[in-house]
């Protein structure tokens, strides 16, 4: 997609400080970093969303992301990781490109966990619950 930057990056069209690259997957620092060493892992090809993507692009992307938690918290010396994906306009997404986020985390470094991202949680009834649980598993 010539007007996404993601696709780019890729491309090398625009410089992307690449940290790693499989056949379908790059791996890449965020120009916005939430912390030291926030990387990104794209599909090298354009993919608005998790949906969109081919099995093996999938695998591929979600193998990467697996291979590079474990070397970006050696790299900056963190104590953990969040692993993020917005998936759409409404959870976030900004660049409609599917992207995952690794974000280093460490010790009173003031972050918040991953259930803070969705704001007023809701109160939902038993009934509700099971009728999500019904809805969710006859797809």
């Amino acid at each position: 997609m010539s007007d996404c930057i993601f696709c780019a990056i890729a491309a090398r069209d625009i410089h992307g400080r690449i940290v790693h690259e499989t056949e379908h997957s790059l791996a890449f620092l965020d120009v916005n970093p939430l912390a030291p060493g926030h990387t990104l892992v794209v599909p090298k090809d354009h993919y608005a969303r998790l949906d969109d993507l081919p099995d093996e692009i999938s695998e591929d992307l979600f193998r990467t992301v697996d291979e590079l938690v474990p070397r970006v918290e050696e790299a900056v010396d963190a104590d953990a990781t969040n692993i993020g994906l917005n998936n759409g306009p409404a959870a976030g997404q900004e660049v409609e490109h599917v992207h995952a986020h690794i974000i280093p985390r460490f010790e009173d470094d003031g972050g918040n966990p991953i259930h803070a991202v969705a704001g007023k949680r809701p109160d939902l009834s038993d009934e509700e619950m099971d009728d999500i649980e019904s809805d969710i598993s006859d797809l």
